[in-house]
């Protein structure tokens, strides 16, 4: 009770390691504020002797660093194709475990380890689940530099899109928040863009949305995951839950 966000994201953290991650595994690190505490658990359990033999895929350059400090063995989807498990966090859960991701800019890569992964636990605090994606947080969506206000515009005007979108935005400064803190353009780990997608009203389908916008010449990937998703751990103010 009286837990800080903080603490909760820790809790569901270290419960998904604990839970999920045994030795000899391949396992993707997600990331973002929630992920990290996975990582940091993942590193204690290393440290200790309680985890052997396991490798780690990690789904951005800050995560990469994080994992290198705590001493945990990296490599990439080269490799290694087949991952036992991933755990990363969400920016948006839906009752149907439909997810907003990339809020921290890492959505290409997430996706690509994630998609590979036996089992793909989210780890999230109550302030994500929403009864349906797109008002509560931004869609970020990477696409390449080349003509990218073309692409932009493409994007804005797709069926699934356009009749709940109130902006499009190209995220400036950092690409690891949606917020606009530089007047340059932000780039992702990848060399590409993001355009935020801003909705005023809930979509109405999802997975169509996901499917047009991965048909979209000049589009890299999207932040919607789509039934991907295998166990959802929330963390809440009444303790945590799956």
């Amino acid at each position: 009770a009286g837990l800080s966000q903080d603490e909760l994201k820790k809790l569901v953290g270290f419960k998904a390691v604990d839970d999920h991650v045994r030795s000899g595994m391949v396992v993707g690190l997600g990331t973002g504020s929630t992920a990290a505490f996975a990582v940091e658990r993942v590193g204690q359990k290393l440290k200790s002797g309680e985890l052997k033999n396991i490798i780690c895929i990690p789904t951005s350059e800050r995560t990469r660093e994080q994992a290198e400090g705590l001493g945990i063995p990296l490599c990439t989807l080269n490799e290694k194709s087949h991952i036992d498990v991933s755990i990363d966090g969400a920016d948006e859960v839906d009752p149907d475990w439909n997810l907003v991701k990339g809020g921290g800019g890492a959505l290409l890569r997430e996706k690509m380890v994630e998609i590979v992964s036996d089992k793909f636990i989210c780890i999230v605090d109550e302030s994500k689940l929403c009864k349906g994606l797109g008002p509560g947080f931004p869609l970020p969506v990477e696409i390449t530099p080349f003509c990218h206000e073309h692409t932009q515009r493409v994007i804005a005007a797709l069926p699934a899109i356009k009749p709940f979108l109130k902006e499009a935005v190209l995220r400036r400064g950092s690409c690891a928040n949606n917020k606009r803190d530089g007047d340059n353009i932000a780039v992702t780990d990848n060399g590409n863009y993001i355009v935020d997608l801003h909705f005023k009203e809930t979509l109405r389908d999802a997975p169509a949305a996901a499917a047009q916008l991965k048909t979209t010449v000049g589009v890299v990937d999207h932040g919607l995951f789509i039934n991907m998703a295998t166990e959802v751990i929330v963390a809440g103010k009444d303790g945590v839950y799956v």
